[in-house]
């Protein structure tokens, strides 16, 4: 009895499945299940990383070790090749440029009015047409001042004959005064009538000229050879010589005149250069600033500084033949002022500038770079001029600068080719062909 008590009381001690206890107990057993679980996947994704990583080094350590055995010592700077674009330097001359925001103007433009008044009978161009001076343009009614012609024709034949017997009677008054028939009163005032029929006769004669130049104005023509605008009257209108507003606007397009303006700073220079005695070379370009559109001279420079700004203005023409500038267009303008003669041109990319002052890239015969110091005597757009620090026939990097320094191997390769159609102009021929230069002769040292 004693026993079954025993075993009675430990199985009630036993805490049943569904109790508390038992729940916990094995919730803590699938939560160390799970924690092992996550650490045993942890360490394979390390060990995985680690050996990618050390398959990745082997393969860089091999490409290295190619590399140096293909064209670069072992170790140090020049253990890489690397690609660069060069070009050659040439010696020839350089164009100098000042550069301006310019604003194409009409030559001349004349808004045409009626110079009578009248109705508009008859239109005799079109919109846009292009009309040379003298040409019929508009047509009024001329039917009044035909009549006012007619009636001063009339006035005036009827003086006319007037004084014809006013001058018969004179002659026979100076017989009778010669006789003594008549007083010298009476012939002085038959003189005078004869005198106020000759000053009829003018004025019947001006009225006569004013209503056939009337007649002249009632036809309207083109007082300067150019476009024509749009129309701003219609046939049948009513228009006077009073109106404000005109009929169409000629503008003169060929020649066409561009105003640009320059900081002060450039004055000097070009007024040096104007006083010489040489036509300047004027050259517009697009909005782009990549493509010639037109090339002119200089005409004049404005009488005074604009205080506001701290620039001058500028006027140049430019023939048109071709129609290439429109009024009120937005141009880059390139005034050339001068020439520098046999100095050694590269292209700008080339230039770089640090600490240690300007500088270029050089590459030598063994496809090593060097740091050469230069000095540049001008630069003008893609080519600058270098005046020390680099000989014709040298190669300088022209593009991958960034991935460079002193000592390091390089694969020179040269630059393709610009593409072809690109408008020149004769100043900018000495540049084009230089650039052509480059192109030609960059296949690098030591190939």
């Amino acid at each position: 009895m004693a026993s079954i008590e025993s075993v009675n009381l430990e199985e009630t001690r036993k805490p049943s499945p569904s109790s508390p206890e038992t729940l916990r107990a094995q919730a803590s057993r699938k939560g160390r299940w799970w924690i092992g679980l996550l650490i045993i996947g942890l360490v394979v994704v390390g060990v995985w990383f680690v050996r990618s990583r050390g398959s990745q080094a082997n393969s860089t350590a091999a490409g290295s070790g190619s590399a140096s055995a293909g064209g670069g010592k072992s170790g140090g700077p020049g253990a890489l090749t690397v690609p660069v674009v060069v070009a050659t330097a040439q010696r020839g001359d350089l164009p100098v440029f000042f550069e301006g925001l310019g604003n194409v103007t009409a030559f001349n433009t004349v808004t045409v009015r009626s110079r009578v008044d009248g109705q508009i009978v008859r239109i005799n161009f079109t919109e846009g047409q292009f009309v040379k001076e003298g040409d019929s343009l508009i047509e009024i009614d001329p039917r009044p001042f035909e009549v006012q012609l007619e009636q001063a024709q009339g006035q005036l034949a009827k003086d006319q004959a007037q004084r014809t017997d006013a001058q018969v009677n004179l002659e026979r008054y100076k017989l009778l005064y010669q006789e003594g028939v008549i007083p010298k009163q009476q012939l002085d005032t038959q003189a005078a009538s004869v005198g106020q029929f000759d000053g009829a006769i003018k004025s019947d004669q001006a009225q006569i000229d004013n209503a056939k130049l009337q007649i002249v104005y009632s036809h309207i023509t083109a007082p300067i050879s150019g476009r024509v605008g749009l129309r701003l009257v219609d046939i049948g209108n009513i228009v006077h010589a009073a109106d404000t507003t005109g009929l169409l606007v000629i503008t003169q397009l060929q020649p066409i005149a561009v105003l640009f303006s320059l900081p002060q700073d450039q004055l000097p220079q070009v007024l040096a250069k104007r006083h010489s005695g040489a036509p300047l070379t004027v050259e517009a370009f697009d909005r782009d600033n990549s493509g010639q559109i037109a090339s002119g001279k200089l005409l004049t420079i404005d009488n005074q500084i604009d205080t506001t700004t701290g620039t001058y203005k500028l006027k140049a023409v430019f023939d048109n033949s071709k129609n290439e500038l429109f009024p009120n267009q937005f141009v880059n303008v390139h005034l050339l002022v001068d020439t520098k003669k046999n100095v050694v041109l590269v292209p700008s990319t080339a230039i770089l500038r640090g600490p240690q002052g300007t500088y270029v890239f050089a590459v030598d015969t063994t496809n090593t770079v060097k740091v050469r110091n230069i000095t540049i005597a001008e630069s003008n757009g893609n080519i600058t001029g270098i005046s020390s620090g680099i000989a014709p026939g040298d190669v300088v990097v022209t593009d991958g600068q960034d991935k460079l320094q002193d000592g390091t191997k390089v694969d020179p390769r040269a630059a393709p080719a610009a593409p072809a159609g690109t408008k020149k102009s004769a100043a900018t021929a000495a540049t084009a062909t230089s650039s052509s230069n480059f192109v030609s002769s960059s296949g690098g040292p030591g190939r």
